[in-house]
């Protein structure tokens, strides 16, 4: 029987404002009217059925969906989906999307002069196991140029969004990596209280590393309470 949960607004200090002006495309979509409370249906508060099938068992591995090996550092990503007490949140999607190694999107609107990897899609996704665990195999993305300020690059990240047990439980956010010598001039990044920002950043994780083929990441993702990681509202 699915559990029904109760939902609890976020704390505040943990999300990034609607309008950051620094983050020149929300002056341009952050609401200027207070937002209407609706009250949560049945709809809202139970969790998305993905029927058998549906997501399949390589769905996980970026690198091995195209005839050839895509070019860059393969890597990657494990961690667990956890509830704001901290238990595992099992059998839940994780989409991930991403740049290439040469940092461009598989997408019409990215027409950035970088190459396309024929091999290299970006999107992938799985559903996490019985311990909320879940692992990516990719590519590292590259830094790309977005026109938010002069000179202005995006820090090496993936995407991520998730379910919970609900659909107001849905998370989408941004992973990054340790070091990255972007972080003072990404506006996104620099939109999270400074307080919240590390939970947005990777751990180098040598003990899942595969020797002579991949290093890995650990990225543990918070759904609601007072570790939630940082969303994308």
């Amino acid at each position: 029987m699915t559990d029904l949960l109760g939902y609890r607004r976020d704390p505040g200090g943990t999300h990034p404002p609607l309008l950051t002006p620094e983050y020149a495309s929300t002056v341009l979509r952050a609401p200027h009217r207070e937002p209407v409370v609706l009250a949560h249906s049945l709809t809202e508060i139970t969790g998305p059925a993905l029927g058998e099938g549906r997501v399949l068992p390589s769905d996980h591995d970026l690198t091995r969906q195209h005839d050839g090996e895509p070019l860059g550092e393969r890597i990657i990503v494990h961690g667990r989906v956890l509830d704001s007490d901290g238990r595992a949140v099992p059998d839940t999607l994780v989409e991930l999307w991403q740049a290439n190694s040469a940092g461009r999107y598989r997408h019409q609107r990215d027409q950035h002069p970088a190459p396309l990897d024929p091999n290299f899609s970006g999107v992938g996704r799985c559903l996490t196991d019985s311990s909320g665990g879940f692992r990516f195999v990719t590519i590292k993305p590259g830094a790309y140029p977005w026109r938010n300020h002069e000179n202005a690059w995006r820090a090496q990240h993936l995407h991520f969004s998730l379910f919970g047990r609900s659909f107001v439980q849905r998370l989408v956010t941004q992973m990054y990596f340790p070091g990255d010598p972007l972080f003072y001039q990404d506006p996104i990044y620099n939109a999270v209280p400074a307080d919240a920002r590390h939970r947005m950043i990777c751990a180098f994780d040598l003990s899942e590393t595969v020797p002579e083929w991949a290093l890995a990441y650990r990225f543990d993702i918070v759904l609601r309470g007072r570790d939630q990681t940082p969303m994308e509202s």
